[in-house]
C-alpha cells in the first residue's frame, strides 16, 4: 500500500472518529469540580433551605437564570410585558392560621404551645369574653356541673374526661362505665355547652407538661394537612366541621392562670374531684384567624433549539425547592434533595450549550426544567403539565427527571456504582431498551429497578415530578439513589455528597438524553403499566 493510500485511510479514520465521538466529548465536560462549585452555593446556609416562595429559593432561581444566560441558553417564557424570560411565574395559595392567641391578664399565650384547637376554628376578630369554671362540664341525673351557673355568651373552662368518687365509681352514674371519656365524651360536653349558650370551651388537659408538648406537636401535624400549598384557591372552610362550639385544649398551667388560682390548687381539685374549687372571675381576649396567603414562586426553564427535528422536545427536569428552616431554626440545606438534581441540570445545560456552539447541537430540542413546589405536592410540574405547558405536551418526547442522586442508601452501602431507575418501561419499551443500552456503552452502572415494582410500598413513581408527565402519557425515567439517614433533615449537606458517583450519574443522563435527541425516530408509547 502506497503512502498516499495510507494517508487517506488515516484521514478517513480520523474523520470517522470525530463524527462518532461528540456524545463522549461533551459527556466528559460534566465533572466533579463544576458540580461541587454549583452545589456549594445552592445548598448553602445563605439560601435558607430553599423553601417554596422563600427569598432563598428566589436566590437559587437567580443563580440558575444567570448561569443559563452565560451559557447562551434561550429563555422561552413570555412575561406579562411581552418580554422573554426564564421564569414561569406561579401563584400558590395557602390556607392556615395567621394571628392566633389568648391574652390572660395582659399576657399572651402561644398557639400550639400553651394550647391548641379542636378542629378548624376561625375567629378573625379579637373577642373579649368572660370565663366561667364548670368543673368537668358534666350534666346528668347524678351530677350537674352547670347548676346555678350562667354560661350564655361566656367561655366555659372544664376538665377533660370524668373522675371517680371515693368508692371508685364514676360521678355521673355511680357505675364502672362512663360516657364522658375521650373524644365521644368531649363531643357530649361541647353540645351541652353550646345548648346552654356558651361561646367557647376550654378543656383542661390532664397531661403533664412533657406529654402536653407531645400532644401539641401531634395536633399541629394533623391540622397542618389543611395548610398545604395549592395551585387553586381553596373553598371556604367550615369552622364548625368538628365541633358544636369553638373548643381549645389547654395546659394545666394556662388553666390556672385563667381561673386565677395556683396550679397546685388545680392539681388538688383534680386529685379530689368532689372537693370545691374557689376561682376568680376573669376576662380573656381571644383571636384565632385563618386565612389564605398567596405565595409567589416560579418554574425555571431554558430552551436549546434542535436542528432538523426541533419541534420534538426532550425535557430534563429537577426540582430546586426544599423544605426550608424548621421550628428550631435549623436550616435544611437539601444538598441531595434536590440540590443534586438542580446542579446536575446546570451541568447538562452547559454540556449541551458547548455541543451546539461547536456545531454538534442535538437534532431534537431540549428543555431544561427546574420546577418549584415539589416538596409541597409536585405543584410546579403539575402547573406546567395541567395549566400552562410551554411546550405542547404532544410535542414532548419524554421527561428525564433527576431527584436525589448524590448519596447511597443502606442497601448499597458496599456498592456505589448503582442508580435506581423508575418508570423507564411504564409507557415506552423503546425508552427502557435505549436506557439500558446506553448505560452498557457508557457508565455501566448497576441499574436497580426495585422501586419500579408497582407493589413497592414506597410508591416513588408517584412521588417526584416525572409523574405529572407520566399521567399525561409522556414516557419518563426517574433517576434516584434512594433514601438515606439525612433525608429531610438538617444534616443533608454538601460534605456528604459522593461527587464521583454523582458526576457519573449526571453523565449517564446526558448520554441517554443525547441518544433520545439524535435518533432517527421518536420513541413510541406502546404500553401503560401501573
Amino acid at each position: 500500500m502506497n503512502k498516499i493510500s495510507l494517508l487517506f485511510l488515516a484521514l478517513w479514520a480520523n474523520t470517522l472518529c470525530i463524527a462518532q465521538s461528540p456524545r463522549q466529548t461533551f459527556q466528559e465536560t460534566i465533572n466533579e469540580e463544576d458540580l461541587r462549585k454549583h452545589l456549594t452555593y445552592i445548598a448553602s446556609d445563605e439560601l435558607g433551605g430553599r423553601d417554596t416562595g422563600s427569598e432563598g429559593q428566589k436566590k437559587a432561581a437567580d443563580y440558575i437564570t444567570n448561569h443559563l444566560t452565560a451559557l447562551g441558553i434561550s429563555p422561552i417564557v413570555r412575561d406579562q410585558m411581552g418580554k422573554m424570560s426564564f421564569q414561569q411565574k406561579i401563584e400558590l395559595y395557602k390556607n392556615g392560621w395567621k394571628e392566633s392567641y389568648v391574652v390572660i391578664n395582659g399576657k399572651k399565650k402561644v398557639f400550639f404551645n400553651d394550647y391548641f384547637p379542636v378542629g378548624m376554628i376561625n375567629i378573625p376578630v379579637e373577642k373579649e369574653i368572660e370565663t366561667v369554671f364548670v368543673g368537668y362540664g358534666i350534666q346528668s341525673e347524678n351530677s350537674n356541673d352547670y347548676l346555678n351557673k350562667s354560661v350564655k355568651g361566656k367561655a366555659v373552662i372544664l376538665i377533660e374526661n370524668e373522675p371517680k368518687n371515693k368508692a371508685g365509681k364514676y360521678l355521673s352514674n355511680n357505675t364502672d362505665n362512663s360516657d364522658w371519656i375521650g373524644s365521644p365524651g368531649l363531643k357530649k360536653k361541647q353540645k351541652i355547652a353550646a345548648d346552654l349558650g356558651a361561646d367557647f370551651v376550654f378543656v383542661v388537659s390532664l397531661a403533664d407538661s412533657d406529654q402536653f408538648k407531645t400532644l401539641n406537636a401531634e395536633r399541629k401535624a394533623v391540622l397542618s394537612r389543611f395548610n398545604r400549598l395549592a395551585i387553586e384557591k381553596s373553598k371556604p372552610e367550615n369552622p364548625s366541621v368538628t365541633s358544636a362550639v369553638p373548643t381549645f385544649i389547654i395546659s394545666k398551667n394556662m388553666a390556672s392562670e385563667m381561673l386565677g388560682i395556683s396550679q397546685k390548687k388545680l392539681e388538688e381539685k383534680i386529685a379530689n374531684p368532689e372537693s370545691k374549687l374557689k376561682t376568680k372571675k376573669s376576662t380573656i381576649k381571644i383571636k384565632s384567624e385563618r386565612g389564605e396567603d398567596t405565595i409567589e414562586t416560579a418554574n425555571i426553564m431554558g430552551f436549546l433549539e434542535g436542528t432538523d427535528k426541533k419541534d420534538e422536545v426532550i425535557i430534563i427536569s429537577a426540582h430546586y425547592d426544599h423544605v426550608g428552616t424548621d421550628d428550631k431554626g435549623r436550616i435544611h440545606n437539601g444538598a441531595d434533595d434536590d440540590g443534586s438534581g438542580t446542579c446536575a441540570l446546570l451541568e447538562l445545560a452547559e454540556a449541551y450549550s458547548k455541543a451546539k456552539a461547536s456545531g454538534n447541537g442535538p437534532r431534537r430540542s431540549i428543555l431544561f426544567l427546574w420546577v418549584t413546589g415539589e416538596e409541597k405536592g409536585l405543584l410546579g410540574s403539575k402547573y406546567y403539565t395541567d395549566i400552562n405547558p410551554i411546550i405542547r405536551l404532544e410535542k414532548t418526547v419524554c421527561d428525564l427527571n433527576i431527584d436525589m442522586i448524590g448519596r447511597i442508601d443502606k442497601k448499597h452501602e458496599n456498592n456505589q456504582n448503582y442508580v435506581y431507575l423508575i418508570g423507564s418501561d411504564k409507557l415506552s419499551s423503546e425508552l427502557h431498551s435505549i436506557s439500558e443500552n446506553v448505560n452498557k456503552e457508557t457508565i455501566n452502572f448497576e441499574l436497580d429497578y426495585e422501586f419500579n415494582d408497582p407493589k413497592d410500598p414506597n410508591r416513588f413513581y408517584y412521588r417526584s415530578d416525572h409523574y405529572n408527565f407520566a399521567k399525561n402519557k409522556i414516557p419518563v425515567i426517574f433517576y434516584f439513589t434512594g433514601v438515606h439517614e439525612d433525608y429531610h433533615k438538617p444534616e443533608d449537606d454538601v460534605e456528604k455528597i459522593l461527587f464521583t458517583k454523582y458526576s457519573k450519574i449526571t453523565q449517564l443522563v446526558f448520554a441517554t438524553s443525547w441518544e433520545l435527541a439524535n435518533r432517527s425516530e421518536r420513541i413510541i408509547v406502546d404500553s401503560n403499566k401501573p
